[in-house]
């Protein structure tokens, strides 16, 4: 039994991977260890607006094999591995720009920089900088990644602009939704 709290975490922080209904699933023809694809389709994209250099900072996590497939269906059946350090930023960059947007009051796509991804165990991130120097009164958001490959997909956005903060879901039939800040 582990004599200090931290010693405990650390445990916890080791085994846990071993629990995660999201990393692994129990198969009978399989070893209880085996990765398999998780039950759900879900991303989560986190919008914050730094007020010294008026841009949003946008990062979204996906799962990377729902990325890989999304890619794959994209470009024709070309097979990917989504690593660190790999090539595949153009084809994510041109996904994304595809099926995500920050919109304004008069519905135009908001440029943004494609800052790259990291892949983390299980799940992807993919960062984003949108310039926005004006009130974003009347704006939207598309976010619609991975519904064109997935028919269960949820994106959940979490957007923080000043001082307030809301939360908005995403599904097949609500690809653009109004801020409502």
């Amino acid at each position: 039994m582990p004599t200090k709290k931290s010693d405990f975490f650390a445990i916890i922080f080791l085994v846990s991977p071993f629990f995660s209904p999201t990393l692994y699933t129990l198969h009978p023809k399989t070893s209880p260890f085996t990765p398999q694809t998780h039950a759900f389709h879900t991303s989560v994209t986190r919008m914050d607006y730094n007020a010294q250099t008026k841009t949003f900072e946008v990062s979204l996590r996906v799962f990377t094999d729902d990325l890989e497939t999304t890619l794959s269906k994209d470009n024709n059946g070309r097979k990917f591995l989504v690593t660190n350090g790999d090539a595949n930023d153009p084809f994510v960059e041109k996904y994304v720009r595809k099926h995500f947007a920050l919109l304004n009051a008069q519905k135009q796509k908001k440029p943004y920089s494609y800052l790259g991804k990291e892949q983390e165990v299980d799940a992807t991130w993919i960062y984003l900088e949108i310039p926005c120097p004006e009130p974003i009164a009347g704006f939207s958001v598309q976010q619609a990644v991975l519904f064109d490959a997935f028919d269960d997909q949820v994106n959940l956005l979490n957007l923080k602009y000043l001082t307030q903060k809301r939360s908005y879901i995403f599904k097949d039939d609500q690809k653009i939704q109004r801020l409502e800040i």
